[in-house]
């Protein structure tokens, strides 16, 4: 499964997050309190979290973690298109429970090695890297897919910030401009 397979930053296990009676979140490594915020920053940067009530022995990632979302959701970061959110709900009541976890799974699977292999074709393989101005047309690009996909790079990892990279707002007309060049210049190379 897409999340089984990435890989961890720092760890083969996951980073053990403990919640207290008080609601804190306790992180064991650094011995440290940890906000929300802070979980989601170890989750983009490629660690696995494990989160667990102290007194109770309970496994609340999940809980967590689609608090998370419900928290990026309702500050206007949509991810999840509300025809999507509501298929979701819908699903919890239907005979396609079993299905939709395997299907979001495959999905995302799908979307990473879509992503990796647009990455490749922008590499020194592509005969059109050579040419003047392909290095300004693979940041923008980056760019936009790193838009497009929240900022995880191939593997699920959020990608250290280039000091040429447009923010993900900025140029995405340019983007997209460029990005019909390319495939136009690509499609004659091909005849």
């Amino acid at each position: 499964m897409f999340w089984e397979d990435r890989t961890v930053a720092d760890s083969d296990k996951p980073l053990l997050i403990k919640r207290y009676a008080s609601r804190r979140l306790y992180n064991t490594e650094t011995s440290d309190y940890v906000t929300l915020d802070d979980i989601a920053e170890f989750i983009r940067d490629g660690r696995e979290v494990q989160i667990i009530d102290l007194k109770s022995g309970d496994d609340l990632t999940r809980q967590y973690l689609l608090q998370i979302i419900a928290e990026h959701e309702s500050r206007g970061e949509n991810v999840l298109p509300l025809g999507v959110l509501t298929d979701l709900v819908r699903s919890y009541h239907s005979q396609a429970t079993s299905m939709v976890p395997d299907f979001l799974a495959a999905s995302f699977e799908m979307l990473q090695k879509g992503q990796s292999q647009m990455m490749e074709s922008m590499t020194k393989t592509n005969p059109l890297s050579s040419m003047p101005g392909m290095e300004a047309i693979r940041s923008q690009q980056e760019a936009f897919l790193k838009a497009m996909t929240g900022g995880m790079a191939p593997g699920g990892t959020t990608p250290p910030q280039s000091a040429e990279a447009e923010p993900a707002d900025e140029g995405l007309d340019d983007i997209k401009k460029q990005l019909a060049e390319l495939q136009d210049k690509l499609s004659k190379l091909g005849k």
